[in-house]
């Protein structure tokens, strides 16, 4: 029976004792390796771009920690377009960046000038430098990494479900640390090589409930003190940390059966070090929650949406994480907008979500009071999921598959409490070992061939965004990445004809992004490249006039205007490219190239040599 919030029964499935800890740690060891040793082959993708390739904190090695301590965790991105972190709220999560550092100082520390070619790459080149070959080479064992400290992660889970969840159950534990292990959903945390960061904090999470756990019963100060050290590296790692406030004093509650009062009176070191995180992160980067540009959908998915249509798609759009977690296909790099449209309080998603969701809240209060296993399973998925969710905190996105990583424990807590109730009334001892086998088998090759077919999705840019346009064909980033990713990608095209199409359609959809959002520079700027490949210069001209009128410093600006006037001199549009070259001196009066091309192009054109 189930009295006690635990799953005790006394001859069933989960009450076998003959599968030892250690054989469980090394089957979840080998399952989470085997299912992610293809990404080795990856390069790098999505955010590694910024956190990671464009960060000359990382390039520094070891001298660049005390900045990636100091600073925004985007900070070094954004100072190289002259610019500060517009994301709400700001970003401050130096331990996994830290880890990227250590990294580069083994690989091989890059100086400036060799960083500011990385910072281009992909740009307008069309073969990468030595160091550029090797630092995508590097990122091989990035990805290494990461699935070391993924399998780590469900190491330290397993032994807290064996600890803490499911004692005395060692087969519940494994069956929900196997789930854990090969959701497909999970595939963005272990092959992004950026998301470390989710990794790092679910070990350092599990560990502070663990650690919490045995002072609480062996009373070694020790304990206490690895604890709150453990509690302290879960916030440098991500802010997830935040719901150990309330997941600590319940856990001791139910599996501890301490009560109310010295739950709340244990909790007091940890809220402690809550304040102390969050002074620490203010002194750091301040309040930048009021820096967010209202109207840019890239880092503000709501930004046309009424305050009512806000509300509504927030309140509805968690029930597309709970739909993954139990059918994780397709899968998606991206959800910002307009792939998720805005709701109105009339569509009935809303209502289900708020039905469901309170549910979830009355579940947790009933179980809390019968000190049941559901009412920690809830409240680890609901807590997590409200972080996520916009309606606490603006998260810059309208969701993500790896911002689910954490909430989806309490989902795999609940399926194996499900799962031993339909175990439990089955009569037929074969029958039950045949359901038991049967459905973990079937589990894992199912989901393996999904985590495995997925990790080769996420190689790099071209071979992610290219698979996701199929799924997310309405998204404003995958649109304007394939676009860019088709404009640079005709440079290494020898049929001229497919090198045509390529420009052309990486234009289109450049164009249906700017239909979307009419100030977007980044998106000017490249169908300006596109415009200068497919040998338009004045339309290249017309969108390089848009991005100096709204941003003069854009960093890029000034060579492509010598690559447009260039352009016109192989057309003989002589008194054109003057005319580029009085734009450029008007940027910088002291440009002593443009002076000198800007004489050369008059003479030619006052001598009739062109048009």
């Amino acid at each position: 029976m189930l009295n006690t919030g635990t799953i005790q029964s006394g001859k069933n499935y989960f009450s076998i004792q003959n599968l030892s800890f250690g054989l469980q740690a090394i089957l979840i060891i080998i399952i989470s390796i085997v299912l992610y040793a293809n990404t080795w082959q990856n390069e790098f993708a999505l955010d590694d771009e910024v956190v990671i390739i464009k960060n000359q904190y990382v390039h520094s090695g070891l001298a660049g920690i005390p900045d990636i301590l100091t600073h925004d965790a985007f900070d070094s991105y954004f100072k190289q377009f002259q610019t500060t972190n517009h994301l709400a709220g700001g970003r401050y999560r130096p331990l996994s960046i830290i880890t990227f550092a250590i990294e580069q100082q083994f690989f091989g520390v890059l100086n400036p000038g060799q960083t500011d070619s990385l910072y281009n790459f992909g740009v307008l080149t069309t073969t990468p430098e030595h160091y550029e070959k090797e630092f995508v080479q590097q990122m091989h064992i990035r990805h290494l990494v990461n699935v070391a400290l993924y399998a780590l992660a469900c190491l330290v889970l397993l032994y807290l479900l064996n600890y803490v969840i499911f004692r005395g159950n060692p087969l519940a534990a494994f069956f929900a640390a196997l789930l854990f292990a090969i959701h497909p959903l999970h595939t963005e945390v272990v092959a992004n090589v950026k998301s470390r960061d989710e990794i790092l904090s679910l070990i350092f999470i599990c560990s502070t409930l663990i650690f919490v756990v045995k002072h609480q019963e062996l009373k070694k100060w020790w304990y206490l003190l690895l604890s709150i050290l453990s509690f302290f590296l879960a916030f440098l790692s991500k802010e997830y940390a935040i719901t150990l406030v309330v997941l600590i004093p319940l856990a001791l509650y139910i599996y501890q059966k301490e009560t109310i009062r010295k739950c709340l009176i244990y909790t007091i070191p940890f809220i402690l070090v809550t304040g102390l995180y969050i002074f620490i992160r203010f002194q750091i980067i301040g309040n930048t929650s009021t820096t967010m540009p209202i109207k840019d959908i890239q880092v503000n998915p709501y930004a046309y949406a009424s305050p009512e249509q806000k509300l509504a798609t927030e309140i509805a759009t968690p029930l597309n994480y709970l739909r993954l977690l139990i059918f994780p296909h397709p899968l998606s790099a991206d959800y910002s907008y307009n792939q998720i449209p805005y709701k109105e309080f009339s569509h009935p998603l809303v209502w289900l979500s708020i039905i469901i969701h309170l549910a979830i809240i009355a579940g947790i209060i009933y179980f809390t009071y019968r000190r049941h296993s559901l009412a920690f399973a809830l409240a680890f998925y609901f807590f997590n999921l409200v972080l996520i969710s916009n309606l606490v905190i603006e998260i810059g996105a309208t969701m993500g598959e790896r911002l689910i990583f954490h909430a989806s424990i309490g989902f795999v807590i609940a399926v194996v409490w499900l799962f031993n109730w339909v175990y439990e009334r089955i009569r037929q001892e074969k029958l039950k070992q045949f359901f038991v086998t049967s459905i973990m088998l079937l589990l894992v090759l199912i989901s393996g061939y999904k985590v495995i077919a997925r990790n080769k999705d996420w190689k790099n840019n071209e071979t992610l965004y290219f698979k996701d346009i199929e799924v997310s064909p309405n998204s404003f980033l995958v649109n304007n990445n394939v676009g860019s990713l088709l404009i640079n990608r005709s440079d290494f095209e020898n049929d001229k004809n497919k090198r045509r199409e390529d420009l052309q359609r990486g234009i289109g959809m450049l164009n249906k992004v700017l239909e979307l959002q009419n100030d977007y520079l980044l998106g000017y700027f490249n169908r300006a490249i596109g415009y200068y490949k497919l040998g338009y210069p004045d339309s290249a001209i017309y969108n390089l006039e848009i991005i100096r009128g709204g941003y003069p410093q854009y960093p890029q600006l000034p060579q492509m205007y010598y690559n447009v006037a260039g352009l016109y001199v192989y057309g003989k549009y002589y008194s054109r490219a003057a005319d580029v070259m009085k734009i450029l001196l008007q940027m910088n009066p002291n440009d002593l190239q443009a002076q000198q091309a800007l004489h050369s192009f008059d003479s030619m054109a006052k001598v009739g040599q062109g048009n």
